[in-house]
């Protein structure tokens, strides 16, 4: 009896196996040719297809797999490019393809079409997309002249600010501006007539801009008798940045104040030093224009001295790890 059971399961186990097969095999079949065999982009058009638990999801991995391609056109340019211009094959391809696949990475398609789309499935969505490559690239040129015709409106305002806040401001349309080099180099691959001579001295003539801006601006530290100790690690922070510490009293000078209210205690045996540090910035004027509270404990079992000692350590190490623009408040 016992024999004529497990072969009954046994069959059944074949037979429950033979129609998953069967249904996967129906699936398989059911998926349209498009996907299958979706078109060939060509010298004006990109195709791409997708698939995801949603249409959105599937959208999404269309245009990184249409990114792709782009990457490989991309990538056979630069090669070719460095072929003609060096005469010689020693080209590091890992290098090319890493520059180009984080470039690509970067490039916002948003001009396509989408073709063709079907649920195939439970949580399963298909469809193909079809972009131009002319109207891509002049997708990318309208971003483009946007970006930077924004960023001449934002130059122009920088004299209304102190020499601190132009340094953000800078950062800020240099962080704008970061992926452009990226857009320019797919929109040079779209079309070979594209020149980005201007666009690349405008941005070399904002970066050069901001390092001597930046190399123009000196600081000079003050500090209370109870913040002495603070002062070795923040003009080290200062002078790792390759800010000049200065007291010479002129424009884009700025002065950093530090007060410290120190408490002696003592806990299980160590003696405390308790902080509370106040930092201020003064501008050339005198006017106040960053600053920060810190609340920092130094301790030691070898007396007071070593404790603060202990403190500066702490700030230092601080310092180091937060940046000495949040310590002091600034953004530079």
């Amino acid at each position: 009896m016992k024999q004529i059971i497990i072969f009954f399961i046994t069959i059944f186990f074949l037979f429950g196996c033979s129609a998953k097969d069967e249904i996967n095999l129906s699936l398989k079949k059911t998926l349209p040719l498009w996907y299958v065999n979706p078109p060939q982009s060509s010298q004006t058009k990109l195709y791409s297809v997708g698939e995801g638990e949603s249409k959105e999801v599937a959208l999404k991995n269309a245009l990184n797999m249409m990114a792709s391609t782009l990457s490989v056109s991309i990538e056979s340019s630069y090669n070719s490019k460095k072929f003609v211009q060096e005469g010689m094959i020693n080209i590091n391809q890992l290098d090319v393809q890493n520059i180009v696949s984080s470039s690509v990475r970067k490039i916002r398609i948003s001009s396509y079409e989408l073709l063709e789309y079907e649920e195939v499935g439970f949580r399963n969505h298909i469809l193909l997309i079809q972009a131009d490559k002319e109207k891509l690239f002049v997708s990318l040129k309208q971003e483009l002249e946007q970006e930077f015709s924004m960023a001449d409106a934002e130059l122009k305002s920088l004299l209304s600010f102190n020499a601190l806040e132009q340094i953000s401001r800078y950062k800020k349309i240099k962080a704008k501006l970061e992926d452009m080099p990226d857009t320019m180099a797919v929109m040079s691959v779209l079309n070979n007539s594209f020149a980005s001579e201007k666009y690349i001295k405008k941005l070399q003539k904002i970066n050069t801009a901001y390092d001597e801006l930046l190399s123009s601006i000196t600081f000079e530290i003050k500090t209370d008798s109870a913040s002495t100790n603070l002062e070795a690690p923040l003009r080290a922070a200062l002078n790792a940045k390759k800010l000049e510490s200065s007291q010479k009293s002129r424009d884009r000078h700025f002065k950093i104040f530090i007060k410290s209210d120190i408490q002696r205690a003592t806990s299980l045996g160590f003696t405390l030093a308790r902080s509370a540090i106040e930092i201020s910035v003064e501008d050339d004027k005198g006017s106040i224009v960053a600053g920060n509270k810190l609340n920092l404990i130094g301790h030691s079992t070898q007396g007071y001295e070593i404790a603060k000692q202990s403190l500066s350590l702490k700030f230092s190490d601080m310092i180091k790890k937060e940046g000495i623009e949040k310590i002091i408040g600034l953004d530079f």
